[in-house]
């Protein structure tokens, strides 16, 4: 081969080696950048599904915070905390549970992926002894998780191997320092997904502020029922003194004047200043007669609530017309709260209404007492004015009950009450 050529084939082949040697470079750098691509598209997915789950954690946490701050029952509420933490959660059942005082678990609101008919059932009472995750956090006071159901005794372990749970896992919910139940959630699954507690705590949270905000409403409430029932039977107690000893002796001592007048028929002054006397007397005893029944008018214990508002209505200085459904005995705090409705609206009319005409409704329906109290007077009633309303409105909602003031200027007052009948509504606990 001549040099020409030999120079040639090295150049050429130089040239080959190098090119080969881009190829792969350049092959390699695809297969870096195609994997980088990958990895890119698989972190944004990644984030874009973590960031979805966030929303949607975010959004079940303000639905249940507007509950909370809307105060709606408490079947309402934990009924709702379930659902939304089981969906957030990813699990087949959720529930709230209560720790009574009776030292029972109390199911308080419950939620299942497979519908109302698979739920665990709302009010079920059961041992926290027996081997369950509500009874673990119970013990320790701390979060806890069950993944043994095979052998586990019970009823609760009975009702997981029925609806195929393998694992449950339960927080502590915590109410002024103390422990005061569990959030339960349930899955088929022996390992949940990551990150379980943690997203359950979130709810927990809300929880325990729906608690306390409920047991410090509860607590205002007693606190309220207590001073209006101590009110109640101090009028009760100055009511029988009064009738008991002041207007007996005032009677007693009428009795004696009578008789000094007919004593006195012969000395005109005497007789003229006994009868004086006696009209003041008689005067007297009328004035302590009314301030009794204001106390505690013994027509509402006698007669009930009917016949007392037939009594408010003839001594009204405004016609009355009377719209009385209501037959038979009603609870006593129920009757005491309506008839001071009556009582102290009928006053404001006569006092500030300029009323031609009142009328007065009560009905019984639907487990309460309605009762309206409506006026054609000026109108223009503001609770803030210190008319007695407030005291009305606080004493209706000591019994349960919602009282309404509606007052258009020139048109009108109308006073509603709904209270419930059945003193186990107006008591329930949180």
């Amino acid at each position: 081969m001549s040099p020409l050529l030999f120079a040639a084939a090295m150049a050429t082949g130089a040239l080959t080696a190098r090119y080969r040697a881009m190829a792969a470079e350049a092959q390699r750098r695809r297969r870096t950048a195609e994997e980088g691509r990958r990895v890119a598209e698989d972190s944004l997915a990644g984030s874009r599904e973590d960031l979805r789950r966030v929303v949607a954690e975010q959004a079940a946490l303000r639905r249940v915070a507007m509950l909370v701050a809307c105060g709606v029952t408490s079947e309402d509420l934990f009924g709702a905390v379930a659902a939304e933490m089981g969906r957030i959660v990813g699990v087949e059942h959720s529930a709230i549970i209560r720790y009574d005082q009776d030292g029972m678990c109390v199911v308080m609101g419950s939620w299942s992926v497979h519908g109302p008919e698979r739920t665990i059932p709302v009010g079920w009472r059961f041992s926290p002894d027996s081997p369950n995750v509500s009874g673990m956090v119970w013990r320790t006071g701390r979060r806890a998780r069950m993944t043994d159901f095979d052998l586990a005794t019970g009823e609760v372990a009975a009702w997981a191997r029925r609806r195929g749970v393998r694992c449950a896992v339960g927080i502590p919910i915590n109410a002024d320092g103390r422990l005061w139940g569990a959030a339960v959630a349930l899955c088929g699954d022996a390992e949940p997904v990551p990150g379980l507690e943690r997203h359950m705590e979130e709810f927990t949270g809300l929880v325990s502020t729906a608690v306390c905000n409920a047991q410090a409403t509860a607590q205002l409430a007693a606190s309220r029922a207590r001073a209006v029932t101590a009110a109640d039977d101090t009028r009760r107690r100055i009511e029988r003194d009064l009738h008991d000893g002041v207007q007996q002796r005032l009677v007693t001592l009428g009795l004696e004047l009578n008789d000094a007048r007919a004593a006195a028929a012969r000395t005109p002054e005497l007789r003229t200043r006994l009868d004086q006397m006696a009209g003041d007397l008689s005067g007297l005893v009328a004035e302590v007669q009314e301030l009794s029944r204001g106390l505690h008018p013994a027509v509402l214990s006698r007669g009930g609530l009917v016949p007392a508002v037939k009594t408010l209505a003839r001594r009204s200085a405004v016609p009355v017309e009377l719209e009385l459904l209501v037959h038979g005995r009603l609870d006593e705090q129920v009757e005491v709260a309506a008839y001071y409705v009556v009582s102290e609206a009928l006053t404001n009319i006569a006092k500030h209404a300029h009323a031609s005409v009142a009328e007065i409704s009560l009905t019984v329906r639907d487990g309460t007492l309605r009762l309206e109290v409506r006026d054609d007077g000026v109108g223009g009633a503001d609770l803030r004015s210190g008319s007695g309303l407030v005291g009305l409105g606080d004493r209706v909602e000591v019994a349960g009950g919602t009282f309404r003031v509606r007052s258009i200027q020139g048109r009108g007052t109308c006073l509603e009450a709904v209270i419930p009948l059945d003193p186990r509504v107006r008591c329930r606990p949180v």
